[in-house]
């Protein structure tokens, strides 16, 4: 045990522990360590390494007050996720002068690798929606970050401890590709639908921690058609290309949810793999439940695809030929 004394001469004390000392509750939360205020003075007590951490922390939240005079609580998680991801902001400098507030309200999730934010005017959109609702329906092209995004929020909502439970869902629709004629039993047959939400874990979540989730079914990988008469109580669930589930999975879908409990359904209604393009949910849910309080639509377009430069390139001349079809 270690303890260590960071002095707050010149910092106005409120603004940094928050109303009713909420940014301080932040750091209690997050850390092991015991923090006494006393005065113009913090006490850390603890490991050496938390105490090394907190006090990192503290200095980054009294630059950041300095700067812009007050703090979020959205500002006490980001720089909490910082340091405890990296051991020190990921940063060259201090992430208030690296970062914009913009910027730092834009970020979803920090690992050991990398800061998933928010890139595109879209995206931006998609996570103010999903930060204010409960229900949020994301269609657009893809390479858009849709499915990425949704499950950065989800993993992000876990690890503070607002949910308990992660399901992830997909419609097993035939693309071209018969499931009969695939070998294995159905788990086998099925993981190649649901493959892109595997890549998506593995990017935010240690593979050991991820294993130790998926055994304990704290998250849950799963066709649509396995969602069939349950209830998901204190879950954050994500439907992917829901453009392939037909209306009443989709109704199906949006009526498993229970207390404490949000959805995202990501989809895009050019890539449809049912007979007709009105046999979507997705087409049809738009309709539905426009205006609901409590939902969000969001739309992505060309300018929101962040993947390889030549995808815009590519969704663009499909849009050309399409519509030079319609015009002959």
């Amino acid at each position: 045990m270690v303890e260590k004394k960071i002095r707050l001469e010149g910092v106005d004390t409120l603004g940094l522990l928050g109303l009713h000392d909420a940014n301080l509750r932040i750091l209690e939360n997050k850390f092991d360590a015991t923090i006494h205020i006393r005065g113009e003075a913090v006490t850390v007590r603890g490991s050496q390494e938390e105490v090394e951490q907190v006090e990192k922390v503290f200095k980054e939240l009294i630059f950041l007050l300095n700067r812009n005079s007050t703090l979020s609580t959205n500002d006490v998680e980001t720089v909490v996720d910082l340091v405890t991801a990296n051991g020190e902001p990921a940063l060259p400098k201090n992430i208030a002068s690296t970062f914009s507030r913009e910027e730092l309200d834009s970020v979803v999730l920090y690992t050991k690798n990398q800061i998933i934010r928010a890139k595109t005017p879209g995206q931006r959109d998609y996570l103010k929606s999903m930060r204010k609702n409960d229900i949020v329906f994301a269609v657009g092209p893809a390479g858009t970050g849709k499915t990425y995004l949704g499950v950065a929020l989800a993993v992000a909502s876990l690890k503070n401890n607002e949910i308990t439970k992660i399901v992830l869902t997909r419609p097993a629709v035939e693309a071209g590709e018969s499931l009969g004629f695939l070998p294995g039993d159905l788990k086998e047959k099925i993981d190649p639908y649901l493959r892109p939400l595997y890549d998506a874990l593995d990017d935010m979540i240690p593979g050991e921690k991820l294993r130790t989730y998926l055994e304990k079914r704290v998250i849950e990988i799963a066709p649509l058609a396995y969602m069939r008469g349950r209830t998901l109580n204190n879950a954050f669930v994500i439907l992917d290309e829901a453009q392939n589930a037909s209306a009443m999975q989709m109704k199906m879908f949006l009526t498993r949810l229970g207390p404490n409990s949000r959805a995202i359904i990501t989809g895009d209604v050019t890539q449809i793999d049912l007979p007709t393009k009105s046999a979507s949910g997705l087409v049809q849910i738009q309709e539905v439940l426009r205006g609901v309080e409590g939902i969000g639509f969001v739309y992505f377009d060309r300018n929101d695809v962040v993947r390889h430069r030549l995808v815009k390139d590519i969704i663009d001349a499909y849009d050309k030929y399409q519509n030079g079809e319609k015009q002959v």
